[in-house]
């Protein structure tokens, strides 16, 4: 198997993009990571692409919604959707075939349009399934994880608030991020109440964006640049709470496994992840991804995010972009601007939200909900400074 790296990433800046059509966002993303590539990249270089998509807008149900926008045709070019682990699950499939010699320069890109839809899971609770049709929508699968997390460990309903805290001080200094100011405690706790634990700042912003990167096989990375960002280990898996586990009611199983699995393929353990981009969809998301990703002890994540550790300044940096919360989760690009953001962080090109521990590994991570199971998918990338 070959080694593989990340040679260009280009995103756009997300927000209410009303202004864009699904096409000028996907169109935009792709140039700029062709422009960030050191040496250059020809668009006839690039022998297969991954294009993630939930198709929420109903722009792209096939490999054309990427073809289109970048006029990449006559080539292999395969759509993934997996909930919102949909973009880093492209990446992920991207670089196995990479690694396997499918190709030797792949593009994989990223976009959705969150905000041209009416629909959304308010609609959907009004069928009748086991869950939804009891009006469960995504703030309140959340929120039955948070009161039980609360109730289980102790954690305040401050220690909560604390993570949108210190992701809209970050958001507020990262350039693509949707949401740009900063929040106090009081400010989330105060915020109007979507439902039982969480308040509006407790919730990711409904967001337009694409993202794009650029990987490449190690027999042809020195015509790219000769400051690549390795790909160390990545992991997928799925689980549900529908199984019966209680400690799914408190956290989330399959990340657990994820990163299981990342970790030995980087052959490394959590301790050695220097910075890293988690799924913070709702606050509670990022203080128990903590917990699965093995950065604090079970019940530990409240205590972890009051310590000051993931701050931008602190041992252990999470979500230096502002996250979810701040920057936006429009679902398909989300998993592919984190890579993105990874990348820059390896190659100490963050600018302002740039880790001040000099980062040697950094981790990307997604969750996703299917079959009314929320965090049943999980995908996790971990990229290296140094080649594995």
């Amino acid at each position: 198997m070959r080694d593989v790296a990340v040679v260009g990433a280009g995103m756009i800046d997300f927000g209410e993009l009303f202004e864009q059509s699904f096409d000028d966002m996907a169109e935009r993303a792709y140039l700029n990571a062709l422009d960030d590539v050191d040496k250059g990249i020809d668009s006839e270089d690039i022998d297969a692409a991954w294009f993630g998509t939930l198709d929420i807008a109903e722009n792209a149900s096939s490999g054309l919604g990427l073809s289109h926008p970048t006029g990449l045709f006559e080539m292999p070019v395969t759509r993934v959707e997996n909930a919102c682990a949909t973009g880093s699950t492209a990446f992920r499939s991207a670089v196995e075939a990479v690694r396997a010699g499918s190709a030797d320069v792949a593009l994989v890109l990223g976009a959705e349009k969150m905000r041209d839809s009416a629909g959304g899971l308010i609609e959907g609770a009004s069928l009748e399934q086991v869950w939804r049709g009891r009006g469960v929508t995504m703030p309140a699968f959340f929120g039955l994880r948070a009161t039980r997390h609360m109730e289980e460990y102790g954690t305040t309903r401050e220690q909560v608030a604390e993570v949108s805290v210190k992701n809209h001080e970050n958001g507020s200094k990262y350039p693509h991020a949707h949401y740009r100011f900063t929040c106090s405690v009081e400010d989330v706790v105060d915020s109007p109440q979507v439902t039982y634990p969480l308040n509006l700042y407790d919730c990711c912003p409904v967001t337009d964006g694409a993202a794009a990167t650029v990987i490449v096989s190690e027999d042809v990375v020195e015509e790219y640049t000769d400051d690549p960002v390795w790909v160390a280990g990545s992991g997928l898996a799925t689980d549900t709470v529908q199984r019966g586990a209680d400690e799914s009611l408190a956290g989330f199983p399959a990340t657990q496994q994820a990163a299981e699995q990342a970790y030995e393929e980087a052959d490394i353990t959590a301790d050695d992840i220097d910075v890293a981009e988690v799924h913070d969809c709702f606050t509670i998301t990022e203080l128990v991804t903590y917990e699965d990703l093995g950065f604090c002890e079970k019940g530990e994540g409240g205590a972890f995010v009051e310590s000051g550790k993931p701050h931008l300044d602190g041992e252990k940096p999470v979500n230096p972009s502002g996250g979810l919360l701040a920057k936006g989760h429009p679902i398909g690009a989300t998993g592919v601007a984190q890579v993105n953001e990874i990348y820059e962080q390896l190659r100490g090109e963050a600018g302002a939200v740039q880790v001040e521990n000099d980062p040697e590994y950094g981790l990307q991570h997604n969750i996703g909900i299917g079959r009314d199971a929320t965090g049943s998918v999980s995908c996790i990338n971990v990229l290296s400074k140094d080649r594995p």
